[in-house]
């Protein structure tokens, strides 16, 4: 069986089919400070999963927010991410990932980001669907690094984008200063 390869300029396949992306190739969008690159969607998971990678310098937190049915992962590729989740009991866990590190954050549980290192590299899992999210706030784009200039989506988009994605923010609670 050949795989098919899938070009900087085509979607992914959009259904359950084995493929390839040569690296840095995938759906691209900016979103605030970051890259988001969708290496496999919902689409092609049959909605179990979608895989992505984020690319950031050192920058803000991300807002706290969190997703009613959408588990997620962190998994460091390059540099250091704070991550920092609510726990079970209200509290958080709030650690600096480093390369190789993993860290979890169960669907409903408020959490947030910041790169700490010059620049970072995540991979991230979702729950399938989430992962256009970053598009759909953001902007697609053909770039293969972090935007110039933060790629701020206007409250309409953003709060567009949260609703049709499962992602609430929680304006309310800063879980990272």
């Amino acid at each position: 069986m050949t795989a098919e390869f899938v070009t900087p300029s085509s979607a992914l396949p959009g259904r359950p089919a084995p493929f390839v992306l040569e690296a840095g190739d995938g759906e691209r969008a900016h979103l605030f400070d970051q890259l988001f690159t969708v290496l496999l969607s919902g689409d092609e998971t049959q909605g179990q999963f979608g895989v992505f990678t984020m690319e950031a310098p050192r920058g803000p937190a991300v807002p706290t927010h969190s997703h009613p049915d959408v588990h997620e992962i962190f998994y460091i590729l390059d540099g250091k991410v704070r991550v920092v989740v609510e726990d079970n009991q209200g509290g958080t866990v709030d650690q600096v990932l480093t390369t190789g590190d993993f860290g979890y954050v169960p669907a409903g549980h408020k959490h947030s980001f910041r790169v700490e290192s010059h620049r970072a590299r995540t991979l991230g899992v979702s729950t399938g669907g989430f992962e256009r999210f970053f598009a759909a706030a953001g902007e697609p784009t053909e770039s293969r690094m972090p935007p110039e200039r933060p790629v701020v989506p206007s409250p309409e988009q953003l709060g567009d984008a949260a609703r049709r994605f499962r992602n609430d923010f929680h304006h309310d609670v800063r879980l990272i200063d």
